[in-house]
């Protein structure tokens, strides 16, 4: 006799919905602090806080972008995104509360570290930054581990390697080398950026595909496509940027980076070529990823060039910035706007009006930052636009999605 089982496993529980899954008070800190950490970088460079700190105050502003941002989103993305590829239970509720708070309190301490040359502060970030990544790779890494997937080897990888750029940021602190601290600086963004990249092979063509094919009611349209990536152009990219990173960071050959930086150009813009559909263009969510991802792939080409243009414009740190403004600002910014939607239970097709507002004023921050200095005018003038189209992207990402984040689903789900 065939007896009917059921799921007997208590339905899990947090203490708010903020705390069901990572993306939710992830996404929500890191937006909030990519305003904080702008406005006082802002406030520095306007001569309005003095910086104090014992190190270069563009690694302060370095650091906290990308260990400080770029990882927190990177955090909630896989303690959400994990959870999908593997069918094993990711942390939530006080445990997730527990990572979050080891971020935060980082974070806060450099906020403080502007302002004192304190080793003893300096120190207990240190603690708290390699406990808050400490704990999201061993969460990602266990299961990964428990589900045998062995696809995922590269983003593991890829977290092991950020936290070793991290501890080695914070030695070349300790022990005043700043090449060692620009070493981990710049490998930790390419480390971000080549997650980024990794990432959006995976999801943009799911997310193409399910946007087009449908009208803004969720309802099948009759466009039938089917998007398909590339092994070879998967190899082109991962030999082009690793042998990029060698050769900018470590060998500082200019030409072999220049030829490297190329075939991961070449293999970009043929993937683009394959995922481009002219209906993106509708869709906000759609649009503003395909920007991002073709604004990354274009500041590839600064290095491209690096070894062919005059040497008193900084060519690499346009390079650097424009990697950092699409690839980590509007990337992260367009992901974190469809993954809030989509892992809520909402309409992904209906995205709150303000987003194209958001996308649009990410996209002033990159071109002013990277685009406009190169045709002349004022310089601090472009970054100071810059950072003020930021915090007002960022800001309307906060009036418009924290509300939606803190909030249990619709359809009544656990997450």
């Amino acid at each position: 006799m065939l007896m009917n089982i059921q799921n007997t496993a208590p339905r899990p529980t947090s203490p708010h919905p903020i705390l069901n899954l990572g993306f939710r008070i992830f996404f929500v800190g890191s937006a909030v602090f990519a305003i904080l950490a702008m406005l006082l970088w802002l406030a520095i460079l306007q001569g309005f806080a003095p910086f104090k700190g014992t190190f270069n105050p563009f690694y302060w502003h370095a650091h906290e972008m990308i260990f400080g941002y770029a990882l927190a989103v990177i955090a909630g993305f896989l303690l959400t995104a994990v959870k999908t590829w593997t069918s094993q239970p990711m942390p939530y509720g006080w445990h997730l509360g527990a990572i979050f708070g080891a971020w935060a309190v980082a974070r806060l301490l450099w906020l403080g570290l502007h302002a004192t040359p304190s080793v003893a502060m300096l120190s207990v970030a240190f603690v708290f930054d390699l406990l808050f990544w400490g704990m999201t790779a061993y969460s990602v890494i266990k299961a990964v581990w428990v589900a045998r997937q062995k696809r995922q080897i590269g983003i593991v990888a890829k977290l092991t390697l950020l936290m070793l750029a991290n501890i080695a940021f914070y030695t070349g602190v300790f022990l005043d080398s700043t090449t060692t601290q620009q070493i981990a600086l710049y490998g930790a963004l390419y480390l971000v950026i080549g997650v980024v990249f990794t990432i959006a092979r995976r999801v943009l063509p799911f997310f193409i595909v399910k946007g087009i094919s449908v009208d803004n009611n969720g309802k099948p349209n009759g466009l039938n496509i089917e998007q398909k990536n590339s092994a070879l152009l998967d190899r082109m990219n991962l030999v082009g940027f690793f042998g990029f990173i060698v050769f900018d960071l470590f060998v500082k050959s200019l030409m072999l980076a220049s030829a490297f930086a190329l075939v991961c150009v070449i293999a970009n813009i043929c993937r683009l070529k394959n995922w481009y559909h002219p209906a993106i263009w509708q869709k906000p969510l759609l649009w503003s990823l395909i920007i991002a991802f073709g604004g990354m792939t274009a500041s590839l080409l600064f290095f491209v060039v690096l070894p062919f243009v005059d040497t008193s414009v900084n060519v690499h740190s346009l390079g650097l910035h424009g990697l950092a403004l699409f690839g980590v600002g509007l990337m992260t910014v367009a992901m974190m706007a469809r993954v809030s939607l989509g892992h809520t239970g909402r309409n992904i097709h209906q995205p709150p009006n303000t987003v194209s507002a958001m996308f649009i004023l990410m996209t002033i921050s990159a071109l002013c930052r990277v685009v406009m200095p190169m045709f002349g005018g004022d310089y601090m003038t472009w970054v100071l636009i810059s950072q003020v189209a930021w915090v007002l992207s960022f800001g309307l990402f906060c009036v418009s999605y924290v509300g939606i984040l803190a909030k249990p689903r619709t359809d009544g789900l656990f997450g």
